[in-house]
């Protein structure tokens, strides 16, 4: 069976956002029970429900595992340290994605997966020195499906696989290249596997809905997917900022091209909408457009969800008569 756990259910920097005035965050920091906070986007996965995965790694990292137990010190008599993270996979190189992993430098040994690109920018920046590669193995994802391991080869029991998706660079690395550029690789989506059960798939970025990402979730029983904002002009209708979700490399959730219109003949079981900016209505629950969304068979994430896959039931065959 395969445990996933929300660590964190927002987009790039939170809700309330530290510097936003917004509506929605003014709800959110006043206590309104119907907007409710959230830390920026991460995962955790189990196999066993003893050794975890994190998949991205939010600033707010130590705040998360805070607050999840599954991820707290589980240490044998007279272990000082302990920590049940065995290793961490991103999906990118953002802030948001890996600043997390800063926090995790106190010696304690993980394996960390990404695609080239993405260890690539870690690798060009010192300050991720700090990660001991002696104790974090940086492993880049293969083409196909790679089997999860600790630091010290064995198995988690979780099969990954990372395939490209429409997206954009990092903000970060953007100076002097076109605003619509995209690199292949650059923005991964993730399947992940316990055993016999079928896959979850886990993709908070996604620019567009290709025909080979449609056959790919096709029937699939859980999908966590990218629902950064409402609609593509939000940040400007809110005067949050100037780009669309286009230009940043988001479907909208709304509109002919969104994500709930996308999905609605892939019969997908079970849909979960993850990233969601400090702008989006979704984050409300008492919302039209968070009613319309339920509506369409979504849920939205919260930070402490838990998801579960079970493996397939074989099927029943009939006696003879």
């Amino acid at each position: 069976m395969l445990r996933l756990i929300v660590l964190g259910s927002a987009a790039g920097g939170g809700f309330p956002q530290w510097n936003s005035a917004g509506p929605g965050c003014l709800r959110a920091r006043a206590g309104d029970p119907a907007a409710r906070p959230r830390t920026q986007c991460s995962l955790a996965a189990s196999a066993d429900g003893r050794r975890w995965v994190l998949l991205n790694a939010a600033p707010e990292l130590t705040a998360q595992i805070a607050a999840t137990p599954a991820l707290h010190p589980h240490p044998a008599p007279g272990q000082v340290r302990h920590s049940p993270i065995a290793a961490a996979v991103l999906t990118g190189a953002e802030v948001d994605t890996v600043a997390g992993l800063l926090s995790l430098r106190e010696r304690h040994p993980f394996a960390l997966y990404a695609a080239p690109q993405a260890l690539a920018v870690l690798a060009a920046n010192p300050i991720f020195r700090a990660l001991d590669p002696g104790l974090v193995p940086r492993r880049p994802l293969a083409v196909g499906e790679t089997e999860l391991e600790d630091a010290a080869g064995e198995s988690l029991g979780l099969t990954v696989e990372a395939f490209s998706v429409p997206g954009k660079i990092p903000l970060f690395l953007e100076e002097g290249a076109d605003p619509g550029h995209e690199e292949e690789g650059s923005t991964i989506g993730l399947s992940i596997r316990a055993g016999d059960a079928p896959p979850a798939f886990f993709i908070p970025g996604c620019a567009a809905m290709t025909p080979a990402l449609c056959e790919r979730l096709r029937g699939a029983a859980l999908v966590l997917f990218d629902g950064t904002l409402w609609r593509d002009d939000e940040m400007q209708r809110t005067g949050a900022g100037v780009k669309t979700g286009a230009r940043m490399g988001h479907m909208s959730v709304d509109g002919p091209g969104g994500v709930i219109a996308a999905f609605r003949d892939l019969g997908v079981r079970r849909r979960v909408l993850v990233h969601l900016n400090n702008t989006n209505p979704l984050l409300l629950a008492d919302s039209p457009e968070r009613a319309l969304a339920g509506a369409a068979g979504w849920e939205v994430a919260e930070d402490g969800m838990e998801l579960f896959v079970q493996p397939t039931p074989p099927a029943v065959r009939a006696g003879p008569a």
